[in-house]
């Protein structure tokens, strides 16, 4: 099968693979239907995440159909379609019990799919765990609605969750990329008043507005990020900010805008060291909670997706197949062609 696979320095290459094969009794194989790629593919390719092994087949956001299940498998069966969760996770252990599956502690526990084991950039995949790992997608919602519901929809939804946004916060975004979009639309679940969305790129935010999840937009540099928000907010700064976009100074900007007391939760994935600056922030008394995402959620993100509330499909604006991903790569790595997200065909 083809696979597209993590060479090391900086190098992905789309090459032949065998075919998956069960393992453990737990493991589902599933035919891939469409994939994606992550900024995180991009920090694997950079090797900014050393976790990731070189040989590695790329890929953690996909659906596809099951074509085998091994024996102790119950709640998928081969010819069901799957949303492909973005964790591994046994269910079992302290942390799983408590839902933060990110921390399992078994020895695939976590973010292994595409970084410490072959992921779904590829035509088949296996998947360990797969009563934890799959989600059955109804009838009624299509694959490209299905895509991101393992990752990036199950980001932002966890993301709103421990933001604790509550009826009328303003909430601040940074970042309107992929996940800061989902962000937006997950936040909206708890009806702000208002979203704030920061990003550099306009049509990013001119998005964000057409599609309802931003109120105001702001472009740092251009607008006065600080002196905007505390005048929507009568001088107190948002109640709950989203740090997404994980670029030089958007951490100092985040706890900058956020107002006393405040919530800032930090989505982004950073490539280099941040400060946390506490002399320059003593007696603002802000929560800071950090990532990565607990995959925990990925039932209920569906069924608001098959009800109508939730719907990321808008974030695919480019399509093509997977001898054409090496290109996708450098058109998505750059921003080009207003390129949000990838839809890749096996």
């Amino acid at each position: 099968m083809r696979a597209v696979v993590y060479k090391g320095n900086g190098q992905i290459a789309l090459e032949e693979r065998p075919r998956p094969q069960i393992q453990d009794p737990r493991d589902a194989i599933v035919e891939v239907t469409l994939t994606t790629i992550c900024s995180s593919d991009i920090h694997i390719q950079h090797g900014a995440v050393p976790r990731a092994v070189p040989g590695v087949i790329l890929g953690h956001e996909f659906v596809g159909r099951v074509a085998e299940v091994g024996s102790a498998v119950r709640k998928v069966k081969p010819g069901d379609r799957v949303a492909v969760n973005v964790e591994t996770f046994c269910g079992e252990c302290f942390f799983c019990k408590r839902g933060f599956v990110n921390n399992c502690t078994d020895v695939h526990g976590g973010w292994a799919l595409g970084c410490r084991m072959d992921g779904g950039q590829a035509e088949y995949a296996r998947i360990p765990f797969a009563d934890n790992g799959l989600t059955r997608i109804p009838d009624t919602v299509s694959d490209e609605q299905a895509l991101f519901n393992g990752d990036l929809l199950s980001t932002g939804y966890w993301a709103a969750k421990i933001g604790e946004v509550q009826p009328a916060d303003t909430v601040a975004v940074i970042g309107a990329g992929p996940t800061g979009l989902c962000t937006m639309l997950c936040a909206r679940l708890y009806t702000p008043a208002r979203i704030i969305a920061v990003d550099t790129d306009p049509f990013r935010l001119d998005l964000a507005r057409a599609k309802g999840l931003a109120d105001i937009t702001l472009v740092p540099g251009k607008d006065e990020l600080l002196e905007t928000v505390r005048s929507l907010t009568e001088g107190r700064g948002a109640d709950v900010v989203f740090e997404v976009a994980g670029g030089t100074d958007t951490f100092q900007t985040a706890w900058q805008i956020a107002r006393p007391n405040a919530t800032v939760v930090i989505v982004a994935m950073y490539e280099e060291p941040q400060v946390l600056p506490l002399p320059d922030m003593y007696g603002k008394n802000l929560t800071f909670k950090t990532g990565g995402v607990d995959g925990s959620y990925c039932q209920e993100i569906m069924d608001l997706t098959a009800c109508g509330r939730l719907d990321a499909s808008f974030l695919i604006t480019h399509r093509c197949g997977l001898e054409q991903i090496l290109e996708a790569y450098r058109v998505f790595e750059n921003k080009q062609d207003h390129v949000i997200k990838f839809a890749i065909k096996p």
